[in-house]
């Protein structure tokens, strides 16, 4: 790789790297090519991406990101997969993926602009999805808002009542 394919790397990368805010960096020693491309299938049919990079591109790409935060996990074969809207969706793929092949290892995420190590991956990946969070929190805000409605039409209905009493 010449000087000028190493710049034209490192720029993608930077691009990649400032317009993603999640990512996850993967330890692939030891994993198979047939395994490999199996994972790289089940992430492109969830529309995310995964590249292996050459860690010092990848070091000097991260210059002035998030990313440069993750420096240190850019040591031994490294690979980044990404997803721009559903990184849950994105863990839970990775993480299947690890429970079946001890090769693949997690090394450390990125969650928008924050460092996740890989013990508490897990729990990321075990979240539910985006959609389901959204629609609880909608739940949790309507139901105070619902309970004043109720409590609002209290009185007329209990002057109702007490009419139709009085007309029995």
């Amino acid at each position: 790789m010449n000087r000028a394919e190493k710049q034209q790397a490192i720029d993608s990368l930077n691009e990649t790297f400032r317009s993603i805010q999640s990512a996850f960096l993967i330890d692939f020693r030891g994993v198979k090519v047939v395994e490999a491309t199996e994972l790289r299938q089940k992430i492109r049919e969830m529309d995310g991406s995964y590249v292996v990079v050459k860690n010092t591109l990848a070091t000097l790409a991260a210059k002035q990101t998030d990313f440069e935060k993750l420096e240190e996990h850019f040591r031994g074969p490294t690979a980044v997969a990404y997803h721009r809207k559903d990184i849950v969706g994105l863990a839970k793929v990775l993480y299947e993926i690890s429970k079946s092949n001890p090769n693949f290892q997690f090394k450390a995420a990125l969650v928008e602009g924050k460092v996740i190590p890989a013990s508490e991956i897990q729990a990321l990946a075990s979240m539910p999805p985006r959609e389901v969070l959204l629609s609880k929190l909608a739940f949790l805000l309507k139901a105070p808002l619902q309970k004043l409605g109720m409590v609002l039409k209290a009185p007329l209905r209990d002057l109702n009542l007490v009419l139709k009493q009085i007309q029995k």
